[in-house]
């Protein structure tokens, strides 16, 4: 059954559903362009979808004005209108696999596809750059695709961006008109955020808005203060030199970005050739698992047909081209409403402010909490409850709460209250130090939220990694309806637990987000269960086995154990430096303030807290305890194991096929070396399995060994000098030895 095709057939409400669209879609796009965005990438993509849909049924409420048919926003007054020397096109979208395939299908349904550039999409603002002779002589932004708005000057203040081409492997075009980019990468646009917010302004939602503002500006001199950059990812309009020289023919995109990248343009180094849709597949997959690794923000990767001259046979629709694709990301960054703010107490006694929001789905999952930090961090954002707010969940963080729409705002919003009281226990709050933005209860033995939290986080993988001691088992544990009697005091007792004590216990079951308890839906009533028994009063599954995961948790290393005991500031990577250092828990405890700060990756503020909790009766009864009950408190050296990687820093990356990742960090700690996150000049060794990622580019670049998992192997068992012999990367040539020199300098 064909569509109807004249407006004679359009029902009253599908006219004025697409007139509402058309209207809201135009204003969304103008506030996006503007960096003022009130709805989510998603929310915009749901409209636009459903307008799209409208418009395939009805073709006739197809016209040049739709925003189906039109790129970007309507153009400023502020700037002066530039025409593009050839049309910006956008790009058609993929929500998922199969829809990348279908892309895939049509386009070698029509020419036999030789292979695709996979590039990451970078989530700033698209601009034109036009070139003369080398020299650049127009920058302006896409607008609408056909007309945008200059911004020479303030493109000229970007450090990225050549104004003149480097000639020095080949002549410049005659006219080169390329597209790019321009982005705030996320660590300099957080302290932008500190700068201006300090000086009194509202901060940038996202990174995205702030380089649209900093661009925006009418004074280049304030484009400058911002470090903005660049990516160049195509070429429109192209005349080669006219000097009697080589006709350089632009053939595909990766061989157009070789020549761009001579001429000096800022190119990505992230983008790949590949031949197949599985290898394209991988890399989608690759930059979903490790979006944060560049250094600016993505919602996608871009696949393109390489060669330009199947390019032009698979041509464009009246949008985007038929040859390239945008792959998007589940976003991260959403609008919802905050229905409330509340606070929780975490393990160390600091009270932290929550929102409680409009349920609402982001990167992949839905959210109905987000962290606000602290007191200060709800005023310097400016949010009140009631708000329409931007929120943000980056990777496997605790979603958290950007900033507040202010157009959005009714009158009916009021501001946040820190409570003067702990919500747990209701011991008055206060500040742990002169000066901490931080407000913390100070009942830290007592407190049941503390207990609750300080036992979850024992079970913790980072900590002593006991998967049966879950949020609601530790609450059962710390706060058991009655007449049974909390087992645990404090975490000294965990391991003197017995199936006696466990079986009575009956306790709410809790929002893990809210520590409030869950309401049963059919009664309306807090849901209470037995969490230890069965309906005949026999233990659980799971009884036997904790019981069995306490036992071999008191083997666990010694590092794992300062980590369970909750002392601040005291993470993975400093109980490393400690155990590896001391070797035992009573040497650690009998250390002086100097000798702890002097551990390499300790320092003052690590010691000092160290000390300040073995200064407490019932912390050192909590080591007693679990001393008493055999839990490992010395890495013993019985001399099995050779500490040959003393001093030695490794690196693992990737997917290792006989190592856990924890497993290769105790692997490298046993024998004295540190296992760390990040690739420097120091580094010893990196270690890469499968899907490395940029951990291995860093380290050829830096020319540190790298090695397979045999390799690494070979470095456990041999050490250094053995496994040098084993690295996959080239040595680096010493100074005056490379071919250039052999050869003679010409004199």
């Amino acid at each position: 059954m064909s569509a109807p095709d004249t407006t004679t057939d359009i029902p009253d409400e599908v006219r004025d559903r697409h007139t509402e669209l058309c209207r809201e879609l135009d204003d969304h796009s103008y506030r996006y362009y503007l960096g003022t965005p009130v709805v989510s990438d998603a929310e915009y993509d749901a409209l636009m979808g459903e307008l799209r849909g409208i418009e395939e049924s009805y073709p006739a409420l197809v016209t040049q004005d739709s925003p189906t048919q039109k790129v970007g926003a309507p153009i400023s007054v502020d700037f002066a209108a530039v025409e593009h020397l050839v049309r910006m096109e956008s790009l058609g979208n993929a929500f998922d696999i199969d829809e990348l395939n279908a892309w895939a299908d049509r386009a070698n349904a029509e020419v036999p596809v030789t292979g695709y550039l996979c590039e990451l999409k970078i989530d700033g603002l698209a601009v034109d750059l036009v070139y003369e002779r080398g020299r650049l002589v127009r920058a302006a932004t896409r607008g609408d695709g056909r007309v945008g708005e200059d911004i020479t000057l303030n493109i000229r203040t970007i450090a990225v961006v050549p104004e003149q081409l480097d000639e020095s492997v080949r002549p410049a075009p005659e006219l080169l008109e390329v597209r790019g980019e321009v982005f705030l990468p996320v660590e300099d646009f957080e302290k932008l955020n500190e700068r201006i917010t300090a000086d009194g302004h509202a901060p940038f939602a996202n990174p995205r808005n702030a380089a649209a503002g900093s661009l925006r500006q009418k004074d280049p001199r304030v484009t400058a203060t911002r470090p903005l950059s660049m990516i160049v990812h195509g070429v429109g309009a192209y005349t080669p030199a006219d000097d009697g020289g080589p006709d350089v023919a632009f053939t595909s995109q990766s061989q157009a970005y070789r020549l761009l990248g001579e001429w000096g343009l800022p190119l990505s180094d992230r983008y790949r050739v590949v031949e197949t849709m599985a290898e394209v597949r991988e890399y989608v997959a690759h930059y979903a698992a490790d979006r944060h690794e560049p250094a600016y923000e993505i919602d996608g990767i871009v696949i393109k047909v390489d060669d330009f001259a199947l390019q032009r046979r698979l041509g464009s629709t009246s949008r985007a081209p038929r040859w390239a694709i945008a792959y998007k990301y589940p976003p991260e960054e959403v609008t919802t409403r905050l229905l409330d703010i509340k606070v929780g107490v975490g393990r160390t006694g600091r009270v932290t402010p929550y929102g409680v929001m409009e349920p609402v789905v982001v990167a992949g999952s839905e959210v109905e909490f987000a962290t606000l930090h602290n007191a200060r961090e709800v005023e310097r954002k400016g949010v009140l409850i009631g708000d329409t707010v931007v929120l943000r969940k980056a990777g496997d963080v605790i979603p958290e709460i950007v900033a507040p729409v202010l157009d959005r705002r009714d009158g009916s919003e009021r501001p946040f209250v820190m409570p003067e009281a702990c919500p747990e226990c209701g011991t008055p709050l206060g500040q742990q130090k002169e000066g901490d933005v931080d407000l913390r209860c100070p009942n830290a033995r007592s407190c049941p939220g503390q207990l609750r939290e300080r036992l979850f986080f024992v079970a913790s993988r980072k900590a002593l990694d006991i998967e049966a001691l879950g949020y609601v088992a530790a609450t059962a544990l710390t706060q058991p309806l009655e007449p049974a009697e909390p087992p645990l005091r404090d975490e000294g007792d965990l391991f003197d637990l017995t199936v006696d004590k466990l079986l009575p216990i009956r306790t709410y079951v809790l929002d893990p987000d809210t520590s409030e308890p869950k309401t049963d839906p059919r009664t309306g009533e807090p849901k209470v269960v037995s969490f230890f028994a069965n309906k005949q009063g026999k233990p659980k599954k799971t009884v036997e086995k904790l019981f069995e995961q306490l036992e071999e948790a008191k083997s666990k290393p010694l590092w794992r154990v300062l980590v369970a005991l909750s002392i601040r500031h005291v993470g993975p990577r400093a109980a490393e430096d400690l155990a590896r250092h001391f070797r035992s828990m009573d040497a650690i405890r009998a250390a002086s303030e100097e000798e702890l700060a002097a551990v390499d990756g300790i320092g003052p503020t690590i010691a000092a807290s160290i000390r300040e909790w073995f200064s407490v009766d019932w912390h050192n009864e909590i080591v007693r305890k679990w001393a008493a009950a055999g839990v490992r408190m010395e890495d013993e050296d019985d001399g099995s194991r050779p500490r040959h990687l003393e001093g030695v820093t490794v690196v693992v990356t990737g997917s290792l096929e006989g190592f856990t990742r924890d497993g290769a960090k105790e692997a490298i700690a046993e024998r004295g070396g540190r296992a760390t996150s990040s690739v420097s000049r120091k580094t010893g060794f990196v270690v890469v399995g499968d899907s490395p990622g940029s951990k291995y580019d860093k380290a050829v670049k830096l020319g540190v060994p790298v090695l397979d998992e045999e390799g690494f192997r070979v470095l456990l068992e041999a050490g250094p000098d053995a496994a040098a012999s084993r690295r996959l990367n080239p040595e680096p040539e010493e100074p005056g030895t490379g071919a250039a020199e052999e050869a003679g300098d010409g004199e």
